[in-house]
């Protein structure tokens, strides 16, 4: 496998050089020669230059039967719905419904940890884990979307699936799903929202994100992607039948596009908070994101200046700050990259995880070198070097 990665970037990196954001016959060489060196069955990127959609492509199938991906099939979001949460809580905070840096234990209306039963469990989390541990009374909405919560990622995949800290809330950064899915909960039994309809509504109806939304839809049936596994197994996409601001939106490339866009414009927005929701907050100082967890590096021994904002991870490169959110399953692969300088991004969604050593130099090929710390987002591996 490895061998086939080296010869894949080999390839890639022959005719990368020769990407302008205008040359979509030489982008359309290199992503087809990485997808038969990969093996990758389907690819969909899209171009933001000047806070404003270029292009959005797809290639490649998005079923086992070889149906064409299309721009508009319908594909998992997977953790750039955290993202565009971020996005949607700062629309909130211009409101004045939230304040970032107050306790969630003013938004609710009982402790958290007397929040049980099933029906809490099986659309949330365990709260009543952390029943004798006070520090949940320090969680802020920054905290949480900095991935400062101190929570593995879930608490289901800890050794007794239980949820704890383990560490000080807003001390270190640790990637937690769970974290995410907490500030959710505090919208929603705090403010009485249904993030689901508020995110549909405040965000994909107002840029016309016609085949997004944050759970399954029956129209998405008709152009759906499923994906592909690293073994080559197919994987049938998944029905989600509720919200979950970790990950569950589903949409298109198109649509994404749109949502990258006025992201990087700031739409809807005040200017203040559309610069806070990319500020650098809480410095990463791990050797990777994954695994969670990891005691933080000192910082002589620090590469890249790598922080958290509110839903993403900022860092500085060759073209001044940017940021970037990634999105991973058993079988997707997800990547936005922006750079603040001339407002550009690339997002790339792809139904097939054995695409992931394309993103670099598909990114270079249309950004340039932006230093994003690719070894930190996805492990020390050969083709995050090239």
């Amino acid at each position: 496998m490895l061998r086939k990665l080296g010869m894949a970037m080999a390839l890639i990196a022959s005719t990368s050089s020769a990407v302008a954001k205008s040359d979509q016959p030489a982008l359309d060489t290199l992503v087809r020669a990485g997808m038969a060196e990969t093996g990758a069955r389907g690819i969909a990127i899209a171009y933001i230059d000047h806070g404003k959609v270029v292009f959005a492509r797809s290639w490649g199938a998005r079923n086992g039967k070889g149906d064409p991906l299309t721009p508009d099939t319908v594909m998992y979001g997977a953790s750039l719905t955290k993202a565009v949460f971020g996005y949607f809580v700062m629309q909130l905070v211009d409101e004045g419904r939230i304040d970032l840096d107050r306790s969630i234990a003013n938004y609710l209306p009982k402790p958290l940890p007397d929040y049980t039963g099933a029906a809490i469990e099986n659309r949330y989390a365990r709260w009543s884990d952390l029943a004798g541990d006070e520090r949940w009374r320090k969680l802020t909405p920054r905290i949480l979307l900095n991935h400062g919560s101190g929570f593995a990622n879930f608490g289901f995949n800890e050794p007794d699936g239980k949820l704890r800290f383990h560490f000080d809330p807003g001390t270190h950064y640790s990637y937690s799903g769970d974290g995410i899915i907490l500030l959710q909960f505090v919208l929603e039994a705090g403010l009485g929202l249904d993030i689901g309809q508020e995110m549909q509504e405040r965000i994909f109806d107002k840029v016309g994100a016609i085949r997004t939304g944050m759970m399954w839809r029956p129209d998405f049936a008709t152009n759906l992607a499923d994906g592909w596994q690293i073994d080559g197994k197919v994987e049938p996409h998944d029905e989600r039948s509720k919200p979950r601001a970790a990950g569950s939106m589903d949409t298109t490339i198109a649509d994404m596009a749109k949502i990258a866009a006025v992201y990087m414009r700031g739409d809807g927005l005040k200017p203040a908070s559309r610069a806070e929701l990319v500020r650098p907050q809480l410095p990463i100082r791990t050797v990777s994101q994954f695994p969670v967890l990891q005691p933080d590096r000192p910082v002589a021994g620090l590469v890249h200046p790598l922080a958290a904002a509110l839903g993403v991870v900022t860092f500085r490169g060759d073209q001044g700050p940017g940021f970037f959110k990634g999105g991973h399953n058993d079988s997707t692969a997800n990547t936005w990259v922006c750079v603040e300088k001339a407002q550009r991004c690339v997002v790339i969604l792809s139904n097939d995880v054995r695409a992931e050593p394309l993103f670099p130099r598909v990114v270079k090929a249309l950004l340039g070198d932006t230093g994003v710390p690719w070894a930190w987002e996805y492990g020390d591996l050969p083709w995050t070097r090239l």
